[in-house]
């Protein structure tokens, strides 16, 4: 009798002493949030990324291991711990074999757009779990799973196949839309926000100099290149989490929010501008705005936040070049022009580039199986010509990405992660330092660089070791950490670790 008692005391403290699971997983990725603007901006922050540096687990040196370094392919890594060469995601868009043609990431001609005209998204192209599919699945569908961004891309890819809803903004209509993979029709409470027109209040408004247009036709795309298109997604943010009571059952449930203005103001203006620091200010503000949402919903010691970035930026060539830096453009038509004219003058006269995205390159495999010509010969023949226009580093192709072969070191690596067998490209460049693909103004990333992959990774909440952690690791980590402190499945393509230096014990 004594031992059994002593046996139930023992699991009672036991039990008292596991970490409580937060009622409430919310993921915050900050589009193109370079790692430096947390220390550059630090002594201006006084909201939510203050609250963050301060109460949070602070990874320094968290970085992504794959190329391109772009929105679609650093969502689809944060909450499926995977890389490109097995979640499938290789880009924004990519050329499509099976269906000879151009796609996104989250393409899908079977789906409508919900809220506009067109056709919808989905996140049918994504081939592994997320942590909310696993958190569903285990949870038999209970758990509650939303994504928010103006992006679709954001919203869809971090938040899984079995989300509740996904939610975007349609610079069309000003509305915040979905896709009927979801809903046969928005959901109410999604109408009532669209309803007064948000956005409407922003035309003709002026930020930094910027006046945004008076009509509609071009006001709704404007205003996402300015922090109001953020303060959009923290004022819907906050509509979903009560009209879904998020955190308010016995299961825990997932809301991912990408704020995605971040993205369209670097891409403008680069990361040395007055435009930059007063978005990541206003972040700053908008965070926090949020957080206090969340505890009066759920309470200050129930939801457990994890905030990090999908990709970095380059600074602007003309601005590296000005403080005596390298830098500067290659125009991919040139890249397309060398391609195209060397393989004419070595085989013949057709189109043999089929596309190009970023640092990728498709070759027209057909056009080279009609005419019996060796695959990786071509491509080899691409590759020197590419190697040989300046500026460019270094040039893989599809024989020496799935075979190995090439220079072995970290930047290697980047490749064969980024690579899929199926979606990936021929030929892939990577550019020397600070040189971009693109021409026009404004800068760009996508290179394994670290000033496109190196990132915030932060976790705040119950079960955290509050912090800053110097060691090195990968965004890949943050899923199965979270499936251990949530004790499911960890993503079916994670590599990751655990970070278990920053878990209580």
């Amino acid at each position: 009798m004594r031992k059994a008692l002593l046996c139930a005391l023992a699991a009672l403290c036991l039990a008292g002493a596991a970490p409580k699971k937060p009622k409430l997983v919310l993921t915050i990725v900050v589009d193109q949030f370079r790692y430096d603007y947390l220390t550059r901006f630090r002594n201006e922050y006084s909201g939510g990324l203050a609250r963050l540096l301060t109460q949070g687990a602070v990874f320094t040196n968290a970085g992504y291991i794959h190329v391109p370094a772009i929105t679609a392919v650093g969502h689809s890594t944060i909450l499926t711990g995977a890389t490109p060469s097995m979640s499938g995601i290789v880009g924004n868009d990519w050329y499509d074999r099976d269906e000879a043609a151009r796609v996104s990431s989250v393409s899908d001609a079977k789906t409508q757009l919900l809220g506009g005209s067109g056709p919808g998204s989905s996140p049918n192209r994504l081939l592994v779990s997320t942590l909310g599919d696993e958190l569903k699945m285990a949870g038999g569908g209970k758990p509650r799973v939303i994504g928010v961004s103006l992006k679709d891309r954001a919203a869809i890819l971090p938040s899984g196949h079995m989300a509740d809803g996904a939610f975007w903004f349609d610079p069309k209509t000003g509305n915040f839309v979905s896709s009927s993979y979801y809903y046969k029709e928005l959901p109410p409470w999604v109408q009532q926000f669209n309803a007064p027109r948000p956005a409407d209040k922003y035309r003709g408004v002026t930020w930094l100099g910027h006046k945004l247009p008076e009509d509609n036709a071009r006001l709704f795309a404007a205003l996402e290149a300015t922090p109001f298109g953020n303060d959009l997604i923290e004022a819907f943010t906050e509509q979903a989490l009560a009209a879904e009571q998020l955190g308010t059952r016995e299961s825990t449930d997932l809301l991912t929010v990408s704020f995605s203005s971040n993205d369209y103001v670097g891409h403008s203006y680069g990361p040395d501008s007055p435009e930059v620091r007063e978005t990541a200010l206003a972040t700053d503000r908008q965070l926090e705005k949020l957080f206090q949402a969340v505890e009066r919903q759920v309470g200050a010691g129930n939801y457990l936040v994890v905030f990090t970035a999908d990709h970095g930026v380059a600074p602007v060539p003309e601005v590296n070049v000005a403080r005596k830096m390298p830098g500067g453009r290659i125009d991919g038509a040139v890249i397309r022009a060398a391609v195209q004219g060397a393989l004419v003058k070595k085989y013949g006269a057709g189109d043999w580039v089929t596309a190009t995205f970023d640092l990728a390159l498709y070759l027209n495999q057909p056009l080279i199986a009609q005419k019996k010509l060796d695959l990786a010969e071509v491509e080899r023949e691409a590759a020197r010509a590419i190697q040989a226009l300046p500026h460019v580093s270094r040039v893989y192709t599809l024989r020496e990405m799935t075979q190995g072969g090439g220079v072995r070191d970290a930047v290697s690596q980047k490749v064969a992660n980024g690579f899929h067998w199926r979606r990936g490209p021929d030929v892939e460049l990577i550019p020397d330092p600070y040189w971009m693909v693109g021409t026009g103004k404004g800068t760009g990333h996508a290179t394994p660089y670290g000033y496109d992959t190196h990132v915030p990774v932060i976790f705040m909440g119950p079960g955290i070791r509050p912090g800053q952690y110097h060691a090195s690791i990968a965004v890949n980590d943050i899923a199965p950490t979270l499936a251990t402190i949530l004790e499911i499945e960890t993503p079916s393509g994670s590599i990751g670790r655990v970070l278990t230096e920053m878990l209580v014990d």
